[in-house]
């Protein structure tokens, strides 16, 4: 039968494009290689998900994802240090996959082969998959690659980038010259980020040993050096005590022959598969000997070997040569004071954003830290990411017109890679391509010629899951004036300043958020004390029992932390996460 919309992969991009296209009405078929969805967020095992952990951020299938996730999850998401979210992967599949049960116009294949696409001129006109041993031509006006590395891109003969970028092409601080790109090894031995097969570990009651035995000579060698057994293993703490296993320093990152990734040959891609299986159970079998045993194998995923993801992490791939490309000038502030990134406008003065990204810059390569430019900013007594935004035209091929790109295939660099691959991000961007899709099917016009500003105001419209377009930290999403901030910021983009606020005049009749409103939890406590502030502008409150640092993500609650003197007595309602360690304040009682 025919389709309005096809979705091949099930990236983190590629489920949320199906999920809102057929929300948005478009008759949508999923094609998955797997038997999970969700890619980065449960099929892979991420799921402690860095970037947009500040309510202005949680917007979207990302936000709701979150929202639902805490509902459900009894121990609550405080799990961990390396993110403010943690969860099982099993548990963020099931939310996912009864989302997809209840649209009805959405219909998903797991374990789908792509086999081919036949194209006519600009267009894709099929795709060509097995499925239980039966080969099927499937037709569809848009098609979205919703999948890690582009696989459907690549298929289709479009236009694709892979590996680094000089300097002298986007001006990027971060990149490499021409002169040392071309001459240096390192740059085509290492061609994209690094990626991780996730395997999971499960913590035993009480503490790891005090001394644990020093991991012998090799790969691991230095893993938690710095650190700490218990602080290392703590970083991906899940719950119920399950860990993710997916440790930068001297852990499971994988670096070798990563051009194999999208190698034509399957037994090579096979090959290199189980060589990062073999790596990561062979660091966790190195750390369940330093622990005695304290650390065991995990049972995070299905099938015969339950402590390993179901598919790799995959930080990089093949990049899309879109209509526009998001480069590391893209995401860096405007200048040292400023809390967003430039916005992209069109010739017209039109913002053409249609999804906000927060995270840091953050690569993975074997040896030194890769010199970046800086990107963080103090925000909630912790570092968090500059916002930054992604145009329309960098989802959209400028060679095949019913084509967009859902997940970290899309246009981008390779430097701004290390910003944009992120889970919530990329959902975000799936959400995006999924509506237009469904629009252009709607308006029966190519996906390129689709107007941005109908766009965007849907994607904040949306009657479940309303996304944000423009980067604005003083309304959080479940604020009752975060919609009309949104709208009026994208209406007249001149009105949102530097530090990420829109203008007074613009402002005009919106509330922001009280200290003492806001999110509740029940797994959150009152908890009374006297603020400390440091010089770096972090707080601690001094109860009776402790000293404990305090975050916050919420921006009412940002606000009148930094307003409050030192040594004000407080009593907050907050959730304690002891892996931080800290309270994350959800209000300001008294």
């Amino acid at each position: 039968m025919p389709w309005d919309v096809i979705v091949w992969g099930g990236g983190s991009g590629g489920i949320a494009a199906a999920l809102q296209s057929a929300r948005s009405g478009a008759a949508t078929l999923l094609l998955t290689p797997g038997i999970w969805l969700g890619g980065m967020l449960s099929a892979a095992g991420v799921s402690a998900p860095d970037g947009h952990e500040l309510s202005c951020w949680q917007s979207g299938l990302w936000g709701a994802l979150l929202r639902e996730l805490d509902r459900r999850v009894p121990e609550g998401l405080d799990q961990n240090w390396v993110s403010c979210f943690g969860f099982r992967p099993d548990q963020a599949e099931a939310v996912l996959q009864d989302w997809v049960d209840r649209e009805t116009k959405l219909c998903w294949w797991n374990s789908t082969q792509l086999l081919d696409v036949v194209r006519s001129q600009d267009r894709i006109e099929a795709v060509v998959v097995c499925r239980d041993g039966v080969t099927t031509q499937l037709r569809a006006d848009v098609l979205i690659d919703g999948s890690d590395l582009g696989d459907l891109m690549a298929l289709a003969e479009v236009p694709f980038r892979f590996g680094w970028e000089a300097q002298e092409v986007w001006d990027e601080p971060s990149a490499p010259s021409q002169h040392r790109l071309e001459r240096d090894p390192f740059f085509k031995a290492q061609p994209i980020q690094s990626p991780t097969w996730v395997v999971m570990g499960q913590c035993s009651q009480g503490h790891a040993p005090e001394h644990p035995l020093h991991p012998p000579q090799g790969p691991f060698e230095h893993c938690f050096d710095g650190f700490g057994l218990e602080r290392m293993l703590t970083y991906g703490r899940l719950p119920g005590g399950l860990v993710m296993l997916n440790w930068p320093i001297d852990g499971n990152d994988w670096h070798q022959g990563l051009e194999r990734c999208i190698a034509a040959e399957p037994d090579r891609r096979a090959d290199l598969d189980a060589e990062m299986q073999a790596h990561s159970n062979s660091f966790l079998n190195t750390l369940q000997s330093c622990s005695g045993g304290w650390l065991q194998p995990g049972q995070g995923f299905p099938g015969k070997n339950p402590e390993l993801a179901l598919m790799p992490y995959w930080r990089e791939g093949r990049r899309l040569k879109g209509l526009e490309v998001v480069s590391e000038r893209d995401i860096l502030p405007l200048h040292p004071q400023a809390k967003r990134g430039p916005l992209p406008l069109d010739a017209g003065g039109l913002c053409t954003s249609i999804a906000v990204g927060t995270y840091v810059n953050d690569h993975h390569y074997p040896g030194d830290n890769w010199p970046l430019a800086p990107k963080s900013c103090r925000w909630g007594g912790r570092w968090t990411g500059t916002p930054f935004c992604i145009p329309y035209k960098a989802l959209i091929s400028p060679s095949t017109a019913n084509l967009l790109i859902a997940d970290k295939a899309f246009s981008v660099s390779h430097m701004a890679n290390g910003a944009t691959r992120l889970q919530p991000l990329i959902m975000n961007i799936g959400q995006a391509a999924g509506l237009a899709a469904a629009m252009a099917v709607d308006q029966r016009m190519a996906v390129s010629d689709l107007p941005i500003r109908p766009l965007q105001e849907a994607l904040i419209q949306e009657p479940q899951a309303p996304a944000a377009v423009m980067p604005i930290w003083s309304w959080p999403t479940w604020h009752a004036d975060w919609r009309d901030a949104q709208l009026r910021a994208c209406r007249d983009p001149e009105g949102l300043t530097d530090e990420g606020e829109i203008s007074h005049e613009l402002a005009a009749g919106l509330r922001l958020p009280a200290p003492d409103q806001g999110p509740s939890s029940p797994r959150a406590e009152t908890v009374k004390g006297r603020l400390r502030t440091t010089a770096e502008g972090s707080w601690t409150l001094d109860t009776t029992k402790a000293s404990l640092p305090l975050i916050t993500l919420e921006p009412g609650v940002q606000a009148s932390l930094q307003d409050t003197r030192d040594g004000q007595a407080l009593t907050l309602l907050a959730a304690h996460n002891p892996w931080g360690p800290w309270l994350r304040v959800l209000r300001i009682l008294s």
